[in-house]
Parts: C-alpha cells; structure tokens; sequence
C-alpha cells in the first residue's frame, strides 16, 4: 500500500524533464501564447451551446449568476493550479501535481480522469461545432449537408422532405482527423491558428455584445408570468450552474504545456489567471445581453446566441447579418477549443509514459517536429470515433464531473505540499492557504452533488475501469517503483 502512494520529488520531476535528449518538447511559448492557449480552450461549445439550455431548463435570467457561480469555482481551482504550474513547471498538468504530492496511486485516477476532459471534452466539441457548421451551410449558404451524416446513429432530424434517421456523424470526424493533423506538425504552428481563432472568437463576442446592448428588452429579465428573475430560485441556478461548468473547462489546459512554454515559472500562473478573468467577463455580460434580448424559454436550443437575435426587435437586416456573423464565430470558436483539447491530452499521456504508467509509445516524441506524435494520433483516433457516434448531451455531465474531482485533488494538493514543503521556493502563491483551497474543494463538490445520479454511476464505472488498467499495467511497470528504470517487458 505504501508503495503505490509513493510521491516524485520535484526535483526528480525537473531533472527528467530536463534530461529527456531527443524525447524534449520544443520550448517556444510566451506569456500572450498561453493566454491565447486558455482563452481558446475556454470559450467554445459551452458558452456557444450550453448557456442556453441552462436558463431554459433550470436557471431562466438568472444564468448570469450562474456564471458567477461556476466562475468562482473556476477562479479557485485556477489559483491552486497556478501556484502548481509555476512550482512544479513540468508537463502533465493536475496527474504531474498529483504525483509530486499524494502519490502516484492518485496521480494515476487524476490521469485517468482527465481523460473525461480533454479527450471526452474534445468529443462533444466536434459534435458541436458538427452542428453549428451543418446549421450555418443550410442557413446562410444554402447547402444541404446530408442529415444522415451529421448526427448521432439513431436520432431523428427534421429535413423538407421528412425525418431522417442519422447513421454518424461525419463532420466531427472530419474536424477531429484536421486537428490531430495540425497538432502533429507542431505546437508553434497549433499555438498560431489558435491565436488567429481566439481573435476571432473573441471579436464575434464583442459583436453580440454591442449589437444586444440595443436591443435589451428589461421585462425578459422579471416578467412575474415566466417567474421572474429566477424561476426555479437558488436550486434552479445551482443545477445551471454544473451543466454550464462546461462553459469554463480548458483553463487547466495551459498547464498541460509546461515543458513547451519559454518561462514556466512566470507565464504558466500569468497564462491561467488571465485567460479566466478574460473569459468570466465576457460570459457574465454575454448572459446578460442573451437573456435581455429574448424570453429565456426560447433559449433552450443548440445555437442560443442567434436563437436570441431571431426573437429580438429590431431591424431585420441588421438581425440577419447579426445571425450571419454569431454563426461563422461560432465555428471558429469551437474549432479552437477542439484544438486545444486534443492538444492537452497527448501531453498528459506523454508524462504518464514516461512515468512507466502507459506504453513507452505515448512517450515517443517526433524527430522533425518535436511533437508526441503517437499520443496526439491515438488521441485524434478516439475523439473522431466517439464524435461520430456521440450524442453531446450524454457526455456533458460525464466530463464535467471527471473534471471538477480532479480540480478537488489539485486544491488538496496544494494543502498538503504547503505543510509537506512549507519552505519550497513558490514563484506563485496561493492566498489564504489552506482556507482558499478549501473552499475551492467545497465548491467543486458542490457543483458535482446538482449533477444527475446517472452522472455518478457513470463516472463510479470509469474510476473502476481505470483501477483495473492500473493494477493490470501501471503498477507493475512504473518507473519510480523499479528504482527510475522501465521494466525489461515494456
């Protein structure tokens, strides 16, 4: 038992990543990068597709604090993250953490579950932006994408010539394939079509914001025949709240580059911080304007934003141009957050291998590029077939759970290495320790108790899976257990 909660030393971990030769990742982000790293995983499918059937299923106008709600679980979780990142500058983010504080037993179940979020996660954005791209080409460009190629095997789409049943989804393959090209090539090369989405994605927001703010009608907010500001009160914001969590996950994901940013130290907690502020704003003022343009009951759709202008008053061209502009941005917008996911997960695998935890293959970095190739291949392989035949609101609420117990182990961990190393040098420090940590665990379990019992038997199911993988593989071939030598077997 106590071998497997054996721990890293940092100094351990810093020495192997600085003595890995041929199999080192290229170093070549800035602090505006991984800015740019957060902020493009960060604004995306939930923000694009979720607020919406939030405040029409739970919430009503009262999703703007909803967001504020998730936000500070974000924000908590964000600055336990940052005092980590700028200690422990390594790749891996929250299984790198975890090892280095409670054990490799629990390092493993954060990698395990981290998988929900990014490879998961990276599942249901291609099944969004699959959406939003098939909506905006029949919208605004008058092509047809055939229906039964764009959706989930068994649902039912409504054509002009009738109901369809989907046998798979075939756009979301397409991005996925697209992504993992573009990711295998290089981080520089991923990290600049991401820079270019965010600009992008942001500048739509900004767009919806000003062309809303004239179009606010103040009685969606608190007319008493809908129930209000808040129509289910509290425990209405509250469950809003877990589903749109969804809207803030990505954050983490500046972490997972460590070892391929300039200045770890100082840019990793700059990169996280930042990115949250950057986008808490936007979503808190996107609510508003959303839930002031439109009755919120008409919200609950896969493409809310312009849902919201076609229900507007105001003058029609102006709207359909409006609608024109939201729906190109939102293409834009998911497809940078699919990219950033697919880029975190390949990282993620490439420190659990070179911990003897997977296959020496996730490890193997590319010689021209300088990529984890084999790990970004398997990962795109994955997430173009889950995306193919998932339905996105089966996967929501697994990720964001998986996602949300894994920022709870991060927060314990920084209580623990704060008495372990109380003198360990911090270039980041967490405020209010163990006090602010605390909090941030008590708010993430809270967001995990609003989501539905299937939800947790689910995630039971995937923790159970992963044990079975750990004790079959990972246990016996770990590198710290047999003295920092792979097994002959592997």
């Amino acid at each position: 038992m106590r071998s497997i909660f054996a721990t890293k030393s940092i100094e351990q971990l810093t020495a192997e990543a600085a003595h890995t030769g041929q199999h080192s990742l290229k170093r070549v982000l800035g602090p505006v990068n991984l800015v740019t790293l957060g902020v493009g995983a960060i604004i995306g499918t939930g923000i694009f597709v979720l607020t919406g059937e939030a405040a029409a299923s739970h919430s009503g106008p009262a999703i703007v604090l909803s967001m504020v709600l998730a936000g500070i679980a974000s924000a908590l979780a964000g600055l336990c993250y940052s005092e980590f990142a700028s200690t422990v500058p390594i790749a891996g983010s929250a299984y790198t953490y975890g090892y280095a504080t409670l054990g490799e037993f629990i390092a493993w179940i954060i990698g395990w579950d981290l998988i929900l979020e990014y490879a998961l996660g990276a599942a249901t954005v291609a099944v969004g932006w699959s959406g939003h791209l098939t909506s905006f080409l029949n919208d605004f460009v008058g092509v047809q994408f055939p229906a039964h190629l764009a959706a989930a095997p068994g649902t039912i789409v409504q054509t002009a010539g009738g109901p369809v049943t989907a046998v798979f989804n075939l756009p979301a393959v397409l991005i996925a394939v697209a992504v993992t090209i573009l990711i295998v090539i290089g981080i520089k090369e991923s990290a600049n079509s991401n820079n270019a989405m965010v600009i992008l994605k942001i500048g739509i927001i900004i767009f919806f914001l000003c062309v809303g703010a004239f179009l606010i009608r103040p009685e969606n907010y608190t007319n008493p025949a809908t129930g209000g500001f808040a129509p289910n009160g509290f425990k209405g914001v509250s469950a809003a709240a877990a589903i749109i969590f969804f809207s803030y996950i990505g954050f983490d994901a500046v972490s997972t580059a460590a070892e391929e940013a300039e200045n770890p130290a100082r840019d990793m907690p700059f990169g996280i911080i930042m990115s949250l502020i950057i986008c808490t704003v936007l979503y808190i003022l996107l609510s508003i304007v959303m839930t002031g343009i439109a009755p919120w009951q008409q919200l609950g759709t896969p493409e809310p934003m312009i849902t919201a202008l076609q229900f507007a008053q105001g003058p029609p061209k102006l709207l359909t141009f409006s609608r024109f502009i939201i729906a190109l941005g939102a293409v834009a917008a998911m497809g940078s957050v699919l990219l950033v996911f697919q880029l975190g997960q390949p990282r993620i695998f490439y420190s659990m291998s070179r911990d003897g935890l997977l296959p020496k293959a996730f490890s193997k970095v590319h010689p021209k590029y300088r990529t984890p190739y084999v790990g970004t291949i398997l990962t795109g392989l994955f997430v173009a077939t889950f995306a193919a035949f998932a339905n996105i609101a089966e996967v929501v609420d697994l990720t964001n759970i998986g996602t949300l117990f894994a920022f709870v182990l991060v927060s314990a961990g920084v209580i623990f290495l704060r008495r372990t190393e109380p003198d360990r040098p911090r270039p980041f420090r967490v405020p209010g320790v163990p006090y602010t940590p605390f909090i941030s665990i008590l708010a993430c379990f809270y967001l995990m108790v609003q989501l539905p019992a299937i939800t947790w038997i689910r995630f039971g199911i995937w923790l159970a899976v992963g044990l079975v993988f750990y004790f079959l593989y990972g246990y016996k071939h770990s590198v710290l257990r047999h003295g920092g030598r792979r097994p002959p077997a592997v």
